[in-house]
């Protein structure tokens, strides 16, 4: 199996090729030019391992939720490379690539995302025996507030992981003892793991329905003058 897998929904723009159990990637922290980095990245992970676009079986990508900008960059390139090649595509959730970057067999994971606007987005997976993340709560966007109303019902929650927890830091009091990683975003390493899952599941969509996933209807803010 050979998947290229983008990720720009966040402030990481990152990319990785998995071909056969082995991951190459690029990843750049930057809270603007993803437009710019994502392509040559691109490049790079094929050159690397002398691929080309039509040798893949597929592309994954991040389909959100996160930044709109971000999110619809890694949409149009995506869509422009699987066209051009031929390519089924699979979209992965930012929240569960980020789940499974701190994921062990047996953890539930609470994701929190600063979503800006005082929000988060959050969802709840749960890590079966193969080492995937799973969704066991809709990913949902709401304040801090609210959500921690939501969380404290749910049992046995280990780990907490996500950018929400370091803007918020009150949503770690409920949750002393679990592992928490304040500062972990998204990459294409993951994206690439559960793509592939997906791929071979029968996951995979044709180019055309490549679409973002926001959460919020309001993805716009227009200042009143």
């Amino acid at each position: 199996m050979k998947l290229l897998a983008i990720d720009t929904a966040t402030e990481r723009c990152s990319v990785a090729l998995y071909e056969d159990g082995e991951i190459t990637e690029r990843s750049a922290d930057t809270p603007r030019g993803h437009a710019d980095l994502v392509l040559p990245m691109i490049e790079s992970v094929l050159a690397e391992k002398h691929l080309l676009l039509n040798q893949l079986n597929g592309i994954a990508y991040g389909r959100g939720p996160g930044g709109f900008t971000g999110v619809r960059i890694a949409i149009g390139v995506v869509q422009g490379l699987a066209f051009g090649a031929r390519l089924p595509t699979v979209g992965i959730s930012n929240l569960a690539a980020v789940a499974q970057q701190v994921a062990s067999t047996d953890d539930r994971i609470w994701v929190c995302m600063d979503a800006r606007m005082g929000e988060v987005y959050w969802g709840v997976f749960d890590c079966d025996a193969s080492g995937l993340v799973r969704e066991v709560a809709p990913e949902q966007v709401a304040a801090p507030d609210r959500v921690l109303l939501q969380v404290e019902g749910f049992a046995t929650i280990t780990t907490l992981a996500g950018t929400g927890f370091g803007a918020y830091p009150q949503l770690c009091t409920p949750f002393p003892k679990t592992r928490q990683f304040p500062s972990a975003l998204p990459r294409a390493r993951e994206i690439a793991l559960l793509g592939v899952s997906e791929l071979q599941h029968g996951g995979g969509r044709s180019a055309r329905d490549a679409q973002p996933v926001y959460l919020r209807n309001q993805v716009v803010t227009v200042q009143k003058k």
